[in-house]
Formats: C-alpha cells, sequence, structure tokens
C-alpha cells in the first residue's frame, strides 16, 4: 500500500486475478467509492474461492506463510479467520449505512408528508428494527463461502444465523401488531369496541410460535415435532396461562354484549373502583377513581361479579335527583284561612290556589249542613300545599328535564318523619353543574319551608336541649 500526504493518494488492492489501483479524494465521497470498490474485488476474490474445490489462500498469501514458516492447514484457519472478521466488519458497516439512511433520507422524507400513518413507523422504530435483518443477511450470503472446509463450523454459525433472524423478525412482527393497534386507536370504533387484548393475545401467540422456532433451531428438530409435544403440556399451560386464557374470554363476553368500553364511567365497590374506564387490557382494566387514584380490576371480574355502568346516564338528556326532605311531622296541619290569604300570593302556585279554592267550595257546598264539622269537609293542608309547590316550582326551573321522570311524592312515614321526595332529571350532565344544580334546588326548599308553616325533622342537637334547659328553668321559678 502506498498513501501521500497530498489530497489525493493511491491505494494498491490485490485481488486474486491482479492488482487493482484504486485513487480517490479524501472526502466522504471518496471514502464511499473506495469501500465500494473493496467489497467488489472481496467478492470476486470468495466467488473465485468458491469456484475452486477448496478455498485456498492466494499465491502472494501462501508465500508469505511460507517465508513465516507457517503451516497450510494453520495458514487456512488464518485465512478463514481474517475474512471472518472482514464479513463481520463489513455487516456493521452496511448496517451503520444502511440504518444512517433510514433515520436521516427516510425519516425527512416521511415527516414532509401528509399522512399520519407513516409517521406512526418512525415513532414504533419500525425502519430501525427493519436494519437488523442487514448484518444478519450480510453473514448468511458469506458464510457458505467462508468455512467452505469447515462444515461444522458452518453449521453452528447458520444456527446462530437462523436464531438471529428469527429473533429480529419476531421484533419486527411485534413492531407491526403495535402500529396496527395504534392506528385503530385513532378510529372512532376504538372506544365502543376495544381490542387491546385481542392484539396482546395476537403478540402472546406470536412470541409462543416465535420461541417454538429458536427451540427447533437449538436442538436441530422441526418445529411440527415440537407442537406435537405441546398436547402433554397442555395442563401446564392452563395453569402458566389462566390470567390470559380468562381475561381474553371475558373480553371477548365484554365486547360482543356491549358492557363496557373504553370512557364508560363504572363504579365496582367490591375493588373501591369509583370512575371512568381509560384501559382495558387482556388482563385487567384500568379506572381512574375521581379522586384521581387508579384501581385495577381484573378482566374477568366484569364478568364474574356485577358492577354498574353510568353509560346510559351519559348517552340519555339529563341525570338523575333522587333526594328527599324529611318533614316534622308535628307541623302538618290544615290550612287556616290566613294562610290561605298568604299562599295565594306565591307566584308559583297562585293559580293552583284559586282552582283548589274552587273545587274545595263546590265540594263542601254539596255537603249542606254537614259542611259544618270540620270532619266531613274538604280543606287544603300545609303538606300538600307545600308539594304543589315544589312540582310548580322545578317545572319552571331551566335545568329540569320535562321530557324525562318527574315526580315530587311522600314515602313512607318512619321515625325520621315523612319524607318528601324530589326525583327528576337534571339537563347537565356534568358533575360540577350538575352538584350545584341539585344544591340550588334544595336551599331553596329547605329556606321556604317556614312560609307554609312547616319544619325539617332533624334530631335534637346542643341548642335544642339548652333551649328546652333554660324554658324548663323559668317554669321552675315561676
Amino acid at each position: 500500500m502506498k498513501i501521500t500526504r497530498n489530497p489525493t493518494f493511491t491505494c494498491w488492492a490485490l485481488s486474486c486475478d491482479g492488482s487493482v489501483e484504486v485513487e480517490f479524494k479524501t472526502n466522504r465521497k471518496g471514502y464511499y467509492v473506495w469501500l465500494t470498490k473493496f467489497v467488489h474485488i472481496f467478492v470476486g476474490s470468495l466467488d473465485t474461492f468458491k469456484k475452486e474445490d477448496n478455498m485456498n489462500p492466494p499465491d502472494f498469501i501462501q508465500s508469505w506463510f511460507t517465508s513465516m514458516k507457517i503451516s497450510p492447514s494453520w495458514g487456512m484457519i488464518i485465512t478463514t479467520a481474517i475474512v471472518s472478521l472482514v464479513v463481520l466488519l463489513i455487516s456493521f458497516v452496511a448496517f451503520y449505512i444502511v440504518r444512517r439512511i433510514v433515520r436521516t433520507l427516510v425519516a425527512r422524507f416521511i415527516d414532509r408528508t401528509t399522512y399520519t400513518l407513516d409517521n406512526i413507523l418512525i415513532e414504533k422504530k419500525l425502519l430501525s428494527r427493519l436494519t437488523l435483518l442487514v448484518p444478519v443477511l450480510v453473514v448468511q450470503f458469506f458464510m457458505p463461502m467462508i468455512f467452505v472446509e469447515y462444515p461444522h463450523i458452518e453449521a453452528f454459525v447458520g444456527r446462530v444465523v437462523n436464531l438471529c433472524f428469527i429473533v429480529v423478525v419476531v421484533l419486527v412482527l411485534d413492531v407491526l401488531i403495535t402500529i396496527f393497534h395504534s392506528f385503530y386507536q385513532t378510529l372512532k370504533m376504538a372506544r365502543e369496541i376495544p381490542l387491546t387484548g385481542l392484539f396482546q393475545v395476537v403478540k402472546i401467540v406470536l412470541y409462543f410460535v416465535g420461541i417454538i422456532f429458536v427451540v427447533s433451531v437449538i436442538f436441530n428438530q422441526a418445529p411440527v415435532f415440537l407442537f406435537s409435544g405441546l398436547g402433554a403440556m397442555t395442563a401446564v399451560l392452563m395453569l402458566i396461562f389462566r390470567d390470559p386464557i380468562l381475561g381474553f374470554v371475558a373480553g371477548i363476553q365484554l365486547i360482543t354484549n356491549r358492557m363496557l368500553k373504553q370512557g364508560d364511567w363504572i363504579e365496582m365497590p367490591k375493588y373501591g373502583a369509583d370512575g371512568d374506564v381509560i384501559d382495558i387490557t387482556l388482563t385487567t382494566v384500568k379506572v381512574r377513581n375521581w379522586d384521581k387514584t387508579i384501581t385495577t380490576i381484573p378482566t374477568y371480574a366484569l364478568i364474574s361479579d356485577s358492577f354498574k355502568n353510568w353509560r346510559g346516564m351519559q348517552e340519555s338528556g339529563g341525570r338523575r335527583i333522587k333526594r328527599a326532605i324529611n318533614i316534622d311531622i308535628n307541623s302538618i296541619r290544615f290550612c287556616t284561612p290566613k294562610m290561605l290569604e298568604r299562599f295565594v300570593k306565591i307566584r308559583y302556585i297562585a293559580d293552583y290556589m284559586k282552582q283548589k279554592s274552587q273545587e274545595l267550595n263546590q265540594y263542601n257546598a254539596g255537603l249542606g249542613d254537614e259542611a259544618q264539622d270540620s270532619a266531613n269537609a274538604r280543606r287544603l293542608t300545609n303538606i300538600g300545599t307545600f308539594r304543589a309547590y315544589v312540582v310548580a316550582y322545578l317545572k319552571n326551573h331551566p335545568m329540569i328535564n320535562m321530557d324525562m321522570t318527574f315526580l315530587v311524592r311522600q314515602l313512607e312515614p318512619s321515625e325520621h318523619g315523612l319524607p318528601l321526595e324530589i326525583y327528576v332529571f337534571c339537563k347537565d350532565k356534568a358533575w360540577a353543574n350538575y352538584e350545584a344544580t341539585q344544591s340550588d334546588i334544595f336551599d331553596h326548599m329547605l329556606a321556604i319551608l317556614p312560609e307554609f308553616d312547616l319544619r325539617v325533622f332533624q334530631y335534637p342537637c346542643g341548642g335544642d336541649l339548652w333551649k328546652t334547659g333554660g324554658s324548663a328553668a323559668g317554669n321552675t321559678e315561676s
């Protein structure tokens, strides 16, 4: 080799059929030209070796071995080792060049396109994993030429190359499945039909088949032979993959029956879950609770146990308000003339009071003298009038959906008084707005109760006991 310090220098490379002179400049383009011609010379040399019955070193290398007093057998070993190192070097250089092209030219081209699917190829590193095939293919191409005199080494290296090829293919297919899953997640139907568990099952099958092929290569057995032996391991496989199998079956039932989807609000007190479903996988369902904690529920538990799904409320026209006010029974009475005069002035029930007064007057007039007895005559009560006021107030409330169930009813009296329940639906289903509307309604109900001479029932508190004790002490002194 002759090298000068000028920008242009000459490199001598010898092939089996003569010498070749390569001249290039000391820049990047020159290196690529030199590397291309070197690979061409090297491949031509290997092709010459392969055409012969044995892979003997060229004459000038044999002369050098003879001068160094190296036997032909050791010369063959040294030559094979050197060629092997050169092939490894070529494979790594090819891998580096291809990966550099992918990361620069291909990546820039993809970034300039308007499609989003090709961006996923870069994000999931599919092209980077495909470049792993380059060194495997290079070694696979040169291997028969290098180890022609060593069949055992060739068989061993062949197995290693096959193992590497299987691993790379499995990794590439894994990324492809991930890309399909990512693309599916961008579709609208992904929220209705979550297929995360199905993609995970496909990955498990992929890795399982990959392991079978790896074992078949290591033990030099056909994959069919190994698959036939799995029948005896069915019980062990069922035990190992118990949760994935249960989760897969449960996931199919959940998807088929539309029982659950991503974004649903579910309640499952057994597992402390009360929030939105954020992910449905093969073995677990993740729920983000309202306090921002994450609860993990086994997928098959959603089939074997019960849970509440609020999707129906979210898809309907309102969110239910169901709450009762306990009225003190001791405050319930017939309305006096003064109370009736006061109630007529209330805007929401003014028409109701006029209508009821006419109806009652006609009925009592038909009784004749019997109407003089208060037990026979019909009269308005303060609890009934208050119930009519609640109905009128809610019908005029802008946040109440009148197209859904609307009830204001009395429940069974108990030791806690007479429950007056409001059963309506709020138009705004957002949690904060719903709670604000519900609070406003009951704030008004509790505040206006005294206008109807009614009291809310509650257990005696400290203030009540103090008033009772003070009044008792005053009566004793007097």
